[in-house]
């Protein structure tokens, strides 16, 4: 089983992981309900739309090893126990972990952004962020696995 640092290094695999991480958060998004779901999607639609149109896929470029450093100790816990259930399913017994651990990258990030509308958007969606990236947790599990089996 390959670490998920070994599989961002393969620039082929790269740009897919990025193409189906982003589609991942689409799902994310796309699925949020309520006053915070609207929230959350008017403000992925604004900065969707930066760069051409390609702001998220630029994002999880630039983001992907910084994500796959911090998730890199909860995976090679996994890897060393070999659970059947899957990353995804360690991960969940690990969410809060895993959620910090993330969150902790974009919180560092942000501060080092130079759009105004990424940061001021990050800042207006920041409070719910746990628990929306925490309900992601699966997902990300999910794709770690579909890339390092």
């Amino acid at each position: 089983m390959k670490s998920l640092l070994e599989v961002i290094e393969d620039g082929g695999r790269r740009e897919q992981l990025i193409g189906d991480t982003a589609r991942m958060i689409d799902g994310q998004v796309a699925s949020k309900k309520g006053a915070s779901g609207f929230a959350i999607k008017a403000g992925y639609k604004v900065v969707s739309k930066l760069r051409g149109g390609r702001m998220i896929q630029k994002a999880v470029g630039a983001l992907l090893n910084d994500f796959a450093g911090a998730i890199e100790p909860l995976h090679a816990e996994y890897r060393d126990g070999a659970s059947h259930s899957g990353f995804a399913g360690f991960l969940g017994a690990r969410e809060s972990d895993a959620t910090n651990a993330l969150l902790a990258i974009t919180d560092r990030r942000i501060g080092e952004a130079e759009n105004n509308v990424v940061k001021s958007t990050y800042r207006k969606l920041r409070p719910m962020a746990g628990r929306h990236v925490a309900a992601a947790i699966p997902e990300v599990g999910k794709l770690v696995d579909r890339y390092t089996a």
